[in-house]
């Protein structure tokens, strides 16, 4: 199919609903029982984007109809979890498919300063070489977030990032295009979605003509604070919302200290609300074009999709607003580490509108793509990056999985979380002489983790498995001079880091 002009493809993709204007739910190429082994791979990792926040995970209010088709024509995994609750480290995972005391990230990097002098993923293989490295044509759209924002990382044929930092949603906007300043004005997600469609346009025109499969990966910050510069059409659509998804609840002493609770003025409340699900419609939105576009230049067939986040967000949960690092000490509550998770691929055997229950987090998400575009990496580079990732596409495609994990991990800093079905683990360790005790809930008796279990004597059992767990896991993925246990001999990332602010309140 010919490259469509700019006008054409406005008026495809249309409106709020319309960003999928003929994109099928069932794909030929999956009707006709169709298997690719080298798809082109586009991935959509969006910021503070909580799970909860999606219709299609559950949301009875939200407008998302183009991630609700992407739903339906592929898998939601149901439980996905960040490797960290904010966003840099989070991100880093996903690119180099290891924790933060591999990478060596453990909170996220202050663009003004930080991110140019934290070494970042320097000297990492990022998943953007190992698919250049086996062929892709790799591209970069919107957030990077893990040092050197402006200059192009390595692996990425194409690189549109911001210069500085991802502010403001809405006004001038200073961008980096292959490392060379760029100024803009406008809303800030439908530019990325220009450089996004321009670059899917030129693929199919010049690479994809000789069959090369591509790599996208496009990251959208309009569900990231403030909200204040949603599309107000969008954000009109919940002049009317009860906002019932969100739970009424007052900020539990268990989790210590909260820098951001819940507004007394409901009114308050209320708009910051309607800003945040407008900010998610326009995501929804952008992500419509992008697909459109995908789909009218041919590639839609043979491509698979993803759409997650970095981590997840509080908008009133347990009394809070924002994720991970609004509290101190540092929280893993369900609504910080929850992510959404959508992968569609009819024509590789992917199944359609369907669930999957397998505890997975980004590391699991980078051997998966990886496997699907067969650019696995070799044993001495496996062995060297040592990702604890285990790929999922049997799942996706509806097969066995047997001795699946029962435990998923997390870490911020000098605190370390061991989650199972029921019980979720919190180990925290000292930072410059300053600790706080340890937690342990149980989320089938208290889901809102209002109470900690952790010195009651009928758990301490189950406190000792989920502890050896943690320590035989941080045995084997922790790289010397990158422990979350050792942050006092670590470049600093951001000023507010929850054991930075834990030692300056001690002091």
């Amino acid at each position: 199919m010919n490259q469509i002009p700019r006008r054409e493809f406005i008026k495809l993709s249309g409106a709020m609903g319309a960003g999928l204007a003929g994109w099928p739910l069932l794909s030929r190429a999956a009707e006709a029982g169709n298997k690719s082994a080298r798809p082109n791979i586009l991935v959509f990792l969006t910021d503070d984007h909580g799970q909860w926040a999606q219709h299609a995970y559950g949301n009875s209010e939200l407008i998302t109809p183009n991630l609700d088709r992407l739903a339906a024509r592929g898998i939601r995994m149901r439980q996905t979890f960040t490797t960290c609750p904010v966003c840099s480290p989070a991100r880093a995972s996903f690119f180099t498919g290891r924790m933060p005391s591999q990478h060596g990230i453990h909170d996220y990097l202050d663009e003004s300063k930080n991110a140019f002098t934290h070494p970042g993923l320097t000297g990492q293989t990022l998943i953007s070489e190992l698919l250049q490295g086996a062929g892709y044509h790799t591209g970069l759209v919107g957030k990077w977030h893990c040092g050197r924002e402006r200059e192009p990382q390595p692996g990425f044929d194409r690189w549109f990032s911001y210069w500085v930092n991802q502010y403001p949603h809405a006004g001038v906007q200073h961008f980096s295009d292959q490392g060379k300043q760029v100024i803009e004005e406008g809303q800030q997600s439908p530019l990325l979605t220009r450089r996004a469609v321009d670059f899917l346009q030129d693929h199919q025109q010049k690479a994809g003509a000789n069959g090369q499969p591509f790599f996208l990966y496009i990251s959208y910050v309009d569900t990231h604070s403030p909200h204040n510069a949603a599309p107000e059409e969008l954000v009109r659509q919940y002049d009317s919302a009860t906002f019932r998804d969100i739970p009424d609840e007052q900020f539990a002493a268990c989790h210590g200290r909260a820098t951001s609770l819940v507004n007394q003025d409901p009114a308050i409340e209320r708009k910051k609300r309607r800003e945040y699900y407008g900010a998610v419609s326009s995501v929804d939105r952008e992500v419509g074009k992008v697909l459109a576009a995908l789909e009218a230049t041919g590639q839609m067939e043979n491509t698979l999709i993803v759409y997650t986040g970095d981590h997840g967000l509080n908008t009133g949960h347990h009394g809070l607003w924002e994720k991970g690092n609004i509290t101190v000490p540092q929280n893993f509550l369900e609504e910080s580490i929850r992510i959404a998770c959508t992968l569609s691929w009819p024509a590789g055997g992917v199944r359609q509108n369907a669930t999957c229950d397998d505890l997975v987090s980004h590391p699991d998400l980078w051997a998966t793509l990886l496997e699907i575009a067969g650019a696995a990496p070799g044993a001495a580079t496996a062995a060297k990056i040592n990702s604890p990732g285990v790929s999922y596409l049997r799942q996706l495609r509806g097969q066995a999985a047997p001795a699946w994990r029962q435990t998923i991990v997390s870490e911020y800093g000098n605190a370390r979380m061991a989650r199972t079905e029921q019980y979720k683990l919190i180990r925290r360790y000292p930072y410059a002489g300053v600790s706080f005790p340890d937690e342990l809930y149980d989320l089938q008796a208290d889901p809102r983790e209002t109470k900690n279990r952790h010195d009651d004597p009928s758990l301490q059992e189950i406190i000792k498995q989920l502890s050896t767990e943690l320590e035989e896991f941080f045995a084997k993925y922790t790289v010397a001079g990158h422990s979350g246990l050792d942050l006092e001999h670590q470049p600093v990332c951001a000023p507010a880091s929850p054991w930075l602010a834990a030692a300056k309140g001690q002091k």
